[in-house]
């Protein structure tokens, strides 16, 4: 009998209050291996709360999360973060380099200085992501989008299975967002999963072929063209969805020439 891999993602029964406040009410899903998974639903919905609970960054009133069958403390190195960047200390004196290097200290240990092999790590993803000009310069010295490059590059050279990357396309160029993601349907390709929180609905479906719909409660999970459709947003999005669907009919129209 063939051996079922494990779902790189499995949550049951996720509960997160804030100050008594639910944020997150009974969430259970499980996601396969191998996919690029956009975390959607309206603001306050509680995505970057998912996010933090499935880390271990907030502490749920009740549920089990596991990456690959695992619990998250038996299998932290495998698992990689990119934050948001406004929670970032961007005054911090460290070069680009550095930075990029510290996805490496979960493999060599607090007290452990890189290796000539991490450093040649560190470069590759750094010339990958169009930085390698940057490396020797403090970090604040960045714009919005090379900030997002390099903490890319840090987990990147994390070697990770699964990524988990909090709005990493805001406040960035077109350009940048379409280097990530090339970057992120390669991780795809060689078998990782990657779990991005994202707002642009409009290109839900070319970016993800797997998303998450929230809305305090998990509205759906699934592959795009059964979990992404108008009733489903509907559902998360209410009235606010019924505008932003009419917004882009009349965009799509001006677009093709329809009156």
């Amino acid at each position: 009998m063939p051996h079922k891999p494990k779902p790189a993602l499995e949550v049951f029964q996720l509960t997160v209050n804030y100050d008594k406040n639910p944020v997150l009410w009974d969430v259970s899903l499980q996601i396969p291996a191998g996919q690029v998974v956009g975390i959607i639903g309206p603001n306050g919905a509680g995505k970057t709360t998912f996010l933090k609970a499935c880390l271990g960054l907030l502490k749920p009133i009740s549920g089990k999360i596991s990456f690959l069958g695992k619990p998250l403390d038996k299998i932290r190195l495998r698992v990689a973060y990119v934050p948001q960047k406004e929670t970032v200390d961007w005054d911090f004196p460290i070069t680009v380099r550095e930075l990029v290097l510290m996805g490496r200290y979960g493999a060599l240990g607090l007290f452990h200085s890189p290796r000539e092999a991490d450093e040649i790590l560190a470069d590759h993803h750094l010339e990958a992501l169009g930085m390698t000009a940057f490396a020797n310069r403090q970090i604040n010295q960045l714009s919005g989008g090379q900030k997002q490059r390099v903490f890319l590059a840090r987990a990147l050279v994390q070697d990770a299975d699964v990524y988990l990357m909090d709005e990493p396309f805001a406040g960035i160029d077109i350009a940048t967002e379409k280097i990530i993601m090339e970057l992120l349907h390669k991780l795809k390709d060689a078998g990782k999963t990657v779990f991005v929180v994202h707002h642009d609905l409009n290109t839900v479906r070319s970016y993800f072929n797997w998303v998450i719909l929230l809305n305090m409660r998990l509205v759906a999970a699934g592959p795009v063209e059964e979990a992404f459709t108008p009733q489903k947003l509907l559902s998360a999005y209410g009235k606010s969805y019924a505008l932003f669907d009419e917004a882009l009919k009349i965009s799509q129209q001006k677009t093709l020439g329809i009156p």
